[in-house]
C-alpha cells in the first residue's frame, strides 16, 4: 500500500510537470514581449536556464507590476512547488518501504 501511495505521488508531480509545461513558456514569452530587459538575463535558452528558474521560484515577477505576468507566473511557480512535493513524498514513502521490509 505504501508503494501505491508512492505511485500516486509520482502522478501528482508528473501533474504538475504538465502545468509547467502549459504555464512556464507562456510566461517566458510575455517576458520577451513586455520586459526584454528582463528576458536579456534568462540567456539563450530560458525554459531550463537555472537564472530564469531562479527567478520564477524567488517571485521576482511581482517587482514588474504586471498582472498578466503574474497569471502566468503565478501557476507555473506552483506547479515547479508541486513537482518538487510530489517526487519528494514519493521518495519518503520508497524509504519508509525499505525500512519496513
Amino acid at each position: 500500500m505504501t508503494l501505491f501511495f508512492a505511485l500516486c505521488f509520482v502522478g501528482v508531480a508528473i501533474a504538475g510537470f504538465s502545468a509547467l509545461l502549459i504555464f512556464w513558456p507562456l510566461t517566458l514569452v510575455h517576458v520577451r514581449d513586455r520586459h526584454p530587459a528582463v528576458a536579456d538575463g534568462f540567456g539563450e535558452f530560458a525554459f531550463l536556464d537555472g537564472r530564469a528558474l531562479r527567478w520564477l521560484i524567488s517571485g521576482r515577477y511581482r517587482a514588474l507590476d504586471d498582472r498578466a505576468l503574474s497569471g502566468l507566473a503565478t501557476p507555473a511557480r506552483i506547479a515547479l512547488y508541486v513537482i518538487w512535493f510530489g517526487l519528494g513524498m514519493a521518495g519518503l514513502l520508497w524509504l519508509y518501504s525499505l525500512v519496513l521490509k
